[in-house]
């Protein structure tokens, strides 16, 4: 929890302070090192579902595989508890949300490989953001019945393909956004800034999964300035333990 809690001043700034913008080309891909990736994947709390001592609630598939969900929303974990209450009442009881970081999943995942265990994690997208991630597709004439994986929004200029950045702490960082909203917000900050390019902004949609991917295969050290944004139910998770923690202090 002390690693969530290392990043909510920061993300407060990122996600209201946008006074300074700037579009600017920045190439597809990148190449970090694992620390680097864990350390941008740190900043977003995620959810799942286990008994007090902290073992995953898993699924097995028919290949023997076994599967713990990981989901972005809070909420949509504890409405998962509370049907599993109701359908296994018995096993319901035993089990809990609980926070960890995206990072530490990753680290979890990256030690999974090494070591050939067979648990898996099945990301599990809010249903929001999913329809928003397909209307925008379609918007684009793409044909999508479903998107795969957790969707991340970002802003790009449709006259020279740069991503839309903002300024903090005097660096140019570029925000992808778990909530499309979010975006729109940033956006129409920039509209009032620079109203003479208020017409050339898009919404591109990208999974978090390619994304990860990307960092980890790609090589430009330009994409250092990715920065991912938490949804805003995720912010007030983590504003919230800050102030529990104060409070016991």
């Amino acid at each position: 929890m002390k690693s969530l809690l290392r990043w909510s001043v920061r993300l407060g700034v990122v996600s209201s302070a946008v006074a300074g913008f700037l579009v600017s080309m920045v190439p597809n891909s990148i190449a970090l090192p694992q620390e680097q990736i864990v350390q941008k994947l740190q900043q977003v709390p995620v959810f799942t579902v286990a008994d007090e001592n902290g073992s995953p609630l898993v699924a097995s598939g028919d290949d023997d595989s076994q599967v713990t969900g990981v989901f972005m929303s809070q909420q949509d974990a504890q409405d998962f508890v509370g049907r599993l209450q109701e359908e296994n009442p018995e096993l319901g009881e035993q089990v809990q949300v609980v926070a960890l970081s995206l990072g530490e999943i990753y680290q979890l995942e990256q030690q999974n490989q090494q070591n050939g265990e067979g648990l898996n994690f099945a990301y599990v997208p809010t249903e929001e953001q999913v329809n928003s991630a397909v209307s925008l597709l379609e918007q684009q004439g793409q044909q999508v019945e479903d998107f795969q994986g957790v969707p991340l929004f970002i802003a790009r200029s449709s006259q020279d393909e740069g991503y839309l950045t903002v300024e903090q702490n005097g660096q140019q960082i570029i925000p992808l956004f778990f909530e499309k909203q979010q975006l729109r917000g940033m956006i129409e900050q920039f509209e009032q800034s620079q109203p003479e390019q208020a017409n050339s902004v898009e919404i591109d949609v990208i999974s978090l999964q390619g994304m990860v991917q990307t960092l980890e295969q790609e090589d430009d050290p330009q994409l250092e300035q990715v920065e991912l944004v938490p949804s805003q139910e995720s912010l007030e998770f983590i504003q919230s333990v800050q102030q529990q923690q104060q409070q016991q202090q």
